[in-house]
C-alpha cells in the first residue's frame, strides 16, 4: 500500500532534514500531537469537499486572498490588486520569494492552472467562471483576470474559506483532471508546513514540519489572514477513534489536542486543571436537513414547506448536542452573527407547528408516500438528528422511513438518484461549517440549478435567478435586499431546512498558547510552552 510514496520520499524527508538542520545542536524538535475529527487517506482537498481534507489543505498550501476573523476577504499571497472602472478586468501581482517546497517560484501559471482546478469542482468557482471571459498571463508574478460582465464576488470567491477551498498548487499538480486525485508526490506546496511523506502511516499519523521556505505576511495573523508564522518544528495528526482513549491521552500529556471531542464528555474535560477548552471557531456550524426533489414527496415545494413548518430547531439541538452553552436556535439560513444574518420570511417556519403542517400537507395533496430518510449512526454529532426528525414528520402527518447506516454508506447513498423504494432516498441530515453558507452563492445546498445541483438536484429558475443577482452585485447593502428577497421566496420552496447552530470546541493542554479565532483549525501562531 505505501510502495506508491516512494518516489515522493526522498524530496520530503530533504526537506525535513533540511528544517531540523536549521535547529542548534543537542536542540529537540518541539512537537504539537493532535488528534483529529477524522483519518487522512486522501490527500487531495480539490477532489473531495471533506473537512479533513480542507484542513490537510492549509497545513500545506496558500491561498490567493483569506478571511480574516472580521469576515473581510485580505490580500495573502497576492501583494496588490487592482479592478478596472468598467470592473471587467482584474489584476493580480503575487509578492515577493513566494517559493514551492521543491524550491521552484511560484508562478502566475501556477496560479491559473489552480483557479481552473478549483472552479470545476467548486459551486462557488463555477459561478465565478461563468462570468470569466479568460485567465491571462503578464509576466511571472502577474495575471489578469477578464470578465464577460461585472461580478460581484471575484475576492469572496478566491478567498473562500472552506471546502472547496482554492489552494494554489504547481501547474504539473493543477493540470490533474480535478475528478481524479492528485499523487502524492504532487503534494507541493508554499504554505507553512512541508508533508512528510515517507512518515504518512494511515490509520495512525500524518506528519508534517515547518517549512523553512515560508515567506509569512507582515500583518498580524486573523482568521485565516495575516502572518502565517509557524511556531513549532512539528506536527503529528495522531489516529486515535476512540473518544475515551483521546481523553486519556490528552490528561496523560501523550497528545496535545483533540479537535473535536464529544459533547457529553466537555464537563469532564473542563474540569480538569491541565486541560482547557477553546471555541476556536465562534460562528460555529448549521444543522441540515435536505430533501431529495426527485421523487415523491418532495418533488412537491408545498410539501416541503409543511416539513419546515414542522420543524422545531430546540428539538434537534437539545438532542444532539444537549448544553445550551454550546448551540443556538437560530432561523436565520445565513448564520446568525455574520453579515447577511436575517429572519425576514421566516416567522412562519421552525415553530413545530405540526397542526398548520399537518393542514398543509392536506392543502397540497400529500398521499401517504414514506419519507427514505437515511440515518447516520457512526458520528456522535448527526446521530440523533434523524430520529427527532422523524418525530416531528409523523406528528405532522408524514410517513417515515428511517434507514440507518453509518456515514460513508450515507455518504455513497446520497449521491444515487435511483428511486427510494430501489435504493435511493427521500431526506438526510448534514452538519455545514458556518463559513460554508455564509451567502447563497456559497452555500452549495442553495443552487437550484438542477443537474448542476448537489444531491438533492433541485430545480429552480427563481432560486437561481436571485443567486446570480446577488453574485453580480457588489454594493453590500443591496446584496442584503437580495438575500431578504431570496429568503421570503425560499420559506415557501425550501431546498432544504436549517436545524440549528452549534459550536465545537478543541480540547487543549495548558501548555498550548497562540490559538486563532478561525472556521478552520489552524496550526501557525501555536505555541508549545
Amino acid at each position: 500500500m505505501f510502495d506508491f510514496r516512494k518516489s515522493a520520499a526522498a524530496l520530503l524527508a530533504a526537506a525535513a532534514v533540511g528544517t531540523m538542520g536549521l535547529m542548534p545542536a543537542g536542540v529537540q524538535a518541539q512537537t504539537l500531537k493532535a488528534v483529529m475529527h477524522s483519518d487522512v487517506k486522501i490527500l487531495d482537498p480539490i477532489w473531495t469537499t471533506a473537512y479533513i481534507q480542507r484542513n490537510f489543505g492549509y497545513m500545506v498550501w496558500d491561498t490567493l486572498f483569506a478571511m480574516d476573523e472580521k469576515f473581510e476577504v485580505k490580500p495573502q499571497m497576492v501583494d496588490k490588486y487592482d479592478v478596472s472602472a468598467d470592473k471587467l478586468t482584474w489584476t493580480f501581482t503575487l509578492r515577493d520569494g513566494l517559493v514551492w517546497s521543491d524550491g521552484t517560484p511560484v508562478t502566475s501559471d501556477d496560479c491559473i492552472a489552480s483557479i481552473k482546478r478549483w472552479a470545476a469542482k467548486d459551486s462557488m468557482g463555477q459561478k465565478l467562471m461563468a462570468s470569466v471571459a479568460s485567465l491571462e498571463k503578464v509576466d511571472d508574478k502577474t495575471f489578469k483576470m477578464h470578465m464577460k460582465e461585472p461580478y460581484g464576488l471575484v475576492l469572496e470567491s478566491l478567498g473562500k474559506p472552506s471546502s472547496n477551498v482554492p489552494f494554489m498548487m504547481p501547474k504539473k499538480t493543477a493540470q490533474t483532471s480535478p475528478d481524479q486525485q492528485i499523487k502524492v508526490e504532487d503534494v507541493i506546496g508554499s504554505g507553512p508546513f512541508i508533508f512528510i511523506a515517507n512518515e504518512w502511516k494511515p490509520g495512525e499519523k500524518v506528519v508534517f514540519v515547518k517549512n523553512p521556505k515560508y515567506k509569512p505576511r507582515s500583518e498580524p495573523a486573523s482568521g485565516l489572514a495575516g502572518g502565517k508564522v509557524v511556531k513549532v518544528d512539528r506536527v503529528e495528526w495522531i489516529a486515535m477513534p476512540d473518544v475515551q482513549t483521546q481523553v486519556a491521552a490528552l490528561q496523560n500529556g501523550e497528545i496535545d489536542m483533540i479537535e473535536s471531542p464529544g459533547h457529553d464528555l466537555l464537563p469532564l474535560l473542563s474540569s480538569d486543571k491541565n486541560i482547557k477548552l477553546f471555541n476556536s471557531n465562534p460562528t460555529g456550524n448549521q444543522y441540515v436537513f435536505r430533501f431529495n426533489t426527485l421523487f415523491k414527496p418532495f418533488d412537491n415545494p408545498k410539501i416541503r414547506h409543511a416539513a419546515m413548518v414542522a420543524f422545531s430547531q430546540e428539538e434537534f439541538l437539545k438532542a444532539t448536542i444537549g448544553d445550551p452553552q454550546w448551540y443556538k436556535v437560530c432561523k436565520a439560513p445565513f448564520i446568525c452573527g455574520t453579515p447577511l444574518a436575517s429572519e425576514e420570511g421566516m416567522k412562519d417556519v421552525l415553530n413545530g407547528d405540526s397542526a398548520k403542517a399537518k393542514q398543509l400537507l392536506k392543502d397540497a395533496g400529500y398521499d401517504g408516500t414514506p419519507v427514505v430518510l437515511m440515518h447516520s449512526t457512526d458520528l456522535q454529532v448527526l446521530t440523533n438528528l434523524a430520529p427527532v426528525a422523524k418525530a416531528q414528520l409523523e406528528r405532522a402527518g408524514f410517513k417515515v422511513d428511517m434507514v440507518s447506516m453509518d456515514w460513508q454508506t450515507l455518504v455513497a447513498r446520497r449521491a444515487k438518484k435511483d428511486p427510494p423504494d430501489k435504493g435511493g432516498w427521500n431526506a438526510f441530515l448534514t452538519s455545514w461549517l458556518a463559513a460554508d453558507v455564509l451567502n447563497p452563492v456559497m452555500a452549495a445546498y442553495f443552487n437550484a440549478g438542477c443537474e448542476k445541483a448537489s444531491f438533492g438536484w433541485p430545480c429552480d429558475t427563481t432560486i437561481e435567478k436571485l443567486r446570480d443577482a446577488f453574485s453580480k452585485e457588489s454594493d453590500p447593502a443591496k446584496q442584503k435586499q437580495i438575500v431578504v428577497e431570496l429568503q421570503k421566496y425560499w420559506a415557501e420552496n425550501p431546498t432544504h431546512v436549517h436545524v440549528g447552530q452549534w459550536y465545537q470546541p478543541m480540547a487543549l493542554r495548558k501548555n498550548i498558547e497562540g490559538n486563532l479565532s478561525a472556521p478552520v483549525p489552524v496550526f501557525w501562531n501555536v505555541s508549545k510552552k
